[in-house]
């Protein structure tokens, strides 16, 4: 089992929690973090899929940088794409529905050319490995707010 997937079990398992907030640690709910993280990681991989690896362009980039190497994202420092903004908190059953898909989307990641790739606002173009990369960071950085709300 890849670290996407458990990272992924990790969300589900805080379904039963998507109403609590805690307004010191976040405006948003741990429903609204679940779902902020099913909507990047499904909207990546949709991403990858349809990109043209021709058109990568790796580029160094000092933030991409630091958070790949410490694999840790700094809070409250960006905000996310409109794209990936929850309007309406999903519910269980809907939040249960993208983890579906999304558990099914990163068995496609071993499929895509190595140069598929997707532009991300901060960190320009990230290829499949690099999104992998990102995409467990950036769960990890969700579900570090989710256990902080729980505290």
């Amino acid at each position: 089992m890849n670290t996407l997937h458990k990272l992924l079990l990790q969300l589900e398992n805080h379904i039963p929690n998507l109403e609590k907030t805690n307004s010191k640690i976040s405006s948003s709910s741990i429903g609204w973090q679940i779902d902020h993280c099913l909507l990047v990681i499904n909207g990546i991989i949709d991403q990858l899929e349809v990109s043209n690896p021709s058109a990568f362009e790796p580029k160094f980039n000092l933030p991409k940088f630091i958070v790949f190497t410490t694999g840790k994202i700094p809070r409250g420092k960006a905000r996310a794409p409109k794209i990936v903004m929850p309007v309406d908190v999903a519910t269980a059953d809907e939040l249960k529905l993208k983890i579906e898909l999304a558990k099914t989307n990163i068995l496609k990641l071993n499929s895509f050319p190595i140069n598929a790739h997707f532009k991300h606002p901060f960190f320009n173009d990230l290829n499949t490995k690099q999104t992998e990369k990102f995409l467990a960071i950036h769960t990890k950085h969700h579900l570090k707010i989710i256990e902080d709300i729980l505290k």
